[in-house]
């Protein structure tokens, strides 16, 4: 099995990885505890449109701050306080990126590191891509890590030079975290009170849950 690393872009057509570690991967495993289904949206019009027509919980993000008349922003811990049979979220990285990834599209993060690794072990035929959604294009160090935490499960494979790096950046926890904790992305969230979130994005494998991206919804998938 060959597994390769890229930043924003999807190359495969096997299957793919999306890592957005601070927050929307993280809030988007932790919201099928609760949620049936989460639709992804781009546009804030188009999320506040969709939500009247599903009669869905709203959640969304632009630049770490929830959406003025949003029930929600995209914090991990906020997102566990409500229910429903469907979720609406937009977020200024995350979602944007799953549109464009070319194959069967998983979501992973810090928290579902083991579960995501195995399940694209069982689903792919050659071909694991674990595609960082950096911010705006650019690429961050969180995603990066959290993207060799998922990998360190797949190190059995054939890796390539960008997933190898990650892989060996991520050897160690208590280094991880204080990068991650030292990022930009994160003192941004720290300043809108969000440190909590910070912190609950880097527990290992504290779920199960695997999210899968299919026709415009994502679900818990299971076997």
């Amino acid at each position: 099995m060959h597994v390769s690393l890229s930043l924003e872009k999807s190359f495969s057509k096997d299957v793919s990885i999306m890592v957005d570690v601070l927050r929307a991967s993280t809030t988007i495993i932790l919201a099928l505890e609760n949620f049936s289904k989460i639709i992804p949206v781009r546009s804030l019009e188009d999320a506040v449109q969709l939500a009247k027509e599903y009669n869905s919980i709203l959640a969304g993000e632009r630049d770490g701050a929830r959406i003025e008349g949003f029930d929600a922003g995209n914090s991990p811990l906020d997102i566990q306080k409500f229910k429903g049979e469907s979720l609406v979220l937009s977020t200024t990285n995350g979602t944007r990126i799953l549109e464009d990834i070319k194959g069967k599209t998983l979501i992973g993060s810090f928290v579902n590191a083991m579960a995501v690794a195995e399940m694209a072990l069982k689903m792919a035929e050659d071909h694991i891509e674990v595609v960082m959604a950096g911010v705006n294009g650019n690429f961050v160090i969180e995603d990066f890590l959290g993207a060799g935490e998922i990998i360190s499960h797949l190190q059995d494979q054939k890796l390539d030079e960008m997933a190898l790096a990650a892989l060996l950046a991520a050897q160690n926890p208590e280094k991880v975290n204080e990068a991650v904790r030292k990022s930009k992305s994160a003192h941004g969230l720290v300043k809108l009170g969000f440190e909590s979130d910070v912190d609950f994005c880097l527990k290992r494998n504290s779920t199960t849950i695997v999210p899968l991206y299919e026709n415009g919804y994502i679900k818990d998938f299971k076997e």
